[in-house]
Order: C-alpha cells, then sequence, then structure tokens
C-alpha cells in the first residue's frame, strides 16, 4: 500500500474537499497514519489520557468557539498539549479562523493546519470514504473480471487458458468487461472485495493472434464498467481424465482473497464446450443461491423424500392381495 501523505492528500482531493493550507507547511510530507477520524472534544478541556493522537483531528463549530472563549494566555498550553504529542494533521471545517497561537503551534512542530469550507458533518463523510479507500487492504492478481448480469465473476488459470477470449464472448453477448490480466483488488468490507482495471492497462485486452484491443472503443461504453464487486471466481483448468470434478454441487466450494471468502467454481475445458453459456449459469445461480434458492440441495432433499415414500408405500402394499 502506498504511504498516504498530507502532500497526497491535498494533490488528490484539495478541490473536492476545499481545503486550504493555513499552517505547517513544512510538514505537508508527513504521513497520515490511519483512516480513523477524532474530533477532539474532551481533550480541549486538558485530558489527554488515552486521547487517539495519532488519528486526524477536525475540529468543528463546537470546538473553535470553546477555544475562542479562552484567554489567549490560556489557550496556548492547551494547545501545545495536543501538538507536542504529534498529531499528523489538523482540519478545521466551515471556513472558521483558527486562532494565532493555533497556526504559530501548527508551524512550531510542523503539522498541517487545513480549513475547509464543508460543513463538519460533510467533510468526515468524505475523508472517511477517501481514506477508508487508501487503506483497504489491496492486491494484484493474474485474471480477467467480467460482470455478468450483475455478478461479478473472476476468471482464473494458467496464461493462455483462454480467460480474455471468454471475456470477450462474454462482451459480445452485452455484459461487461471490467478488467484483463490484472485486477487490482480492494477489500472494502469483511466480506466485500471490490475489483478493477490496473492504472496501465484500463480497459485494454489482449487477445493471441490479434494483440491488443481497446474494448471500450471497439463495443462502447456501455461494454466496460470502472469496478464490480467479485462474488464468484471461476478457475478454468484443461480437462484432466484422473481429476475428480463436482457433478451434483451439494456443497459449495470457497476460495479466500484478502480474507473475504467467495464461492469457487472449477470449469474443465475440452473441445466444444460452451464457456460463456455455461458463464451466464453460473451468474444466474449464484443470484439463486442469493436470493435462498439451492437448486442441488432441493433437488437431493426432494429425491429422498420419494424414496422415503416408495419404502413406506412398499412396505405396506407387500402383503396386500386386494
Amino acid at each position: 500500500m502506498e504511504a498516504v501523505t498530507i502532500e497526497r492528500l491535498l494533490e488528490d482531493r484539495r478541490q473536492q474537499f476545499e481545503l486550504t493550507v493555513i499552517g505547517g507547511r513544512a510538514g505537508v510530507k508527513k504521513r497520515i497514519l490511519n483512516a480513523e477520524i477524532h474530533r477532539p472534544g474532551l481533550a480541549l478541556s486538558g485530558y489527554t489520557d488515552r486521547y487517539p493522537h495519532q488519528r486526524t483531528q477536525v475540529l468543528g463549530e463546537t470546538e473553535m468557539t470553546y477555544l475562542n472563549s479562552l484567554r489567549p494566555e490560556d489557550r496556548r498550553p492547551v494547545l501545545e498539549s495536543l501538538y507536542r504529542l504529534g498529531l499528523p494533521l489538523v482540519v478545521i471545517t466551515k471556513n472558521l479562523p483558527a486562532p494565532a497561537e493555533m497556526e504559530a503551534l501548527a508551524d512550531q512542530y510542523e503539522t498541517p493546519l487545513l480549513n475547509t469550507r464543508l460543513s463538519t458533518t460533510e467533510f468526515i463523510t468524505r475523508l472517511s470514504v477517501y481514506l477508508d479507500v487508501r487503506f483497504a487492504p489491496s492486491t494484484q492478481i493474474h485474471g480477467t473480471l467480467v460482470d455478468v448480469y450483475g455478478v461479478g465473476l473472476l476468471y482464473t488459470g494458467k496464461s493462455g487458458i483462454g480467460k480474455s477470449e471468454v471475456a470477450l464472448d462474454l462482451i459480445e453477448r452485452g455484459h461487461r468487461l471490467v478488467a484483463d490480466d490484472v485486477v487490482r483488488i480492494l477489500r472494502r468490507a469483511p466480506q466485500v472485495i471490490i475489483g478493477s482495471a490496473g492504472e496501465h492497462l484500463g480497459h485494454h485486452m489482449e487477445i493471441r493472434g490479434v494483440g491488443i484491443i481497446n474494448v471500450e472503443k471497439l463495443f462502447g461504453i456501455r461494454a466496460v464498467r470502472l469496478q464490480k464487486r467479485i462474488e464468484v471466481e471461476v478457475r478454468l483448468e484443461l480437462w484432466r481424465g484422473d481429476a475428480e470434478y463436482e457433478r451434483l454441487g451439494l456443497e459449495d466450494k470457497v476460495t479466500t482473497i484478502l480474507g473475504a471468502e467467495i464461492p469457487l467454481v472449477t470449469i474443465p475445458l475440452s473441445p466444444g464446450k460452451n464457456i460463456t453459456v455455461i458463464s451466464e449459469v453460473i451468474a444466474m445461480n449464484h443470484m439463486l443461491k442469493v436470493y435462498g434458492v439451492h437448486t442441488p440441495r432441493e433437488f437431493s432433499r426432494a429425491l429422498s423424500e420419494e424414496m422415503m415414500r416408495r419404502s413406506l408405500s412398499a412396505g405396506y402394499l407387500e402383503s396386500d392381495t386386494e
């Protein structure tokens, strides 16, 4: 994960967050240490035990009104007790002016002091989303991600197995490409992983024998999307006669990516097999399971009930000569 600095924050979101640097410019290369945000209410009264000083500090109208109510000779010691702990960043919302002591301490301790025109709630909401993404666990894997009927199918398998060709056929049938060859994955929640294209490849695709193609320009904007939740991994492998493949589907197989478990479907490839149609069935079957319909288990239960009925009927009728 790339380091998140105040300088990077300003480069990425200065306009969106309406940020202005009003102090501590020498510390803009400081790192933001985590995605947590804190409003230092109790700490401003002098109680700093268990104070989370490593978080981004946001001061709204309540905090600033309290600080402005203090005499300058009382205000500086309170603020210095916080700055001395090594704050990474301080932001004042609603474009409220900072006391002179605050700007001086920001310069002295090289702690960036920013001002935003946004309300406190709005700023914290926007900053939380940005930091959650920047600090989310991430990885890159070799594969192809396609949105099929709203389900994110991640195709994996050895190089040259045909992942891109399957994706191309799906695009031709109206489905949407997210990423080919390199899939960047972020974990946004304990069981939610989001896939997107790498920075350099975008929506380009390599087709062996043809070369690099631009899917967006060839098929239109509706053929691509920027990101998609990965819901099923489809593992492609060559057919092996000695291997055992799932026939009934009673037990769901799973794989783990960044700590999140998702269903795993292994498809053996052989001449004549229509992987595109199978992919559409995988997507629709996954949605049925999401809605609580597990066809193999229902079939197995119905079959067991039928066998039980026949067994009971046979026992009842075996001596009946009518």
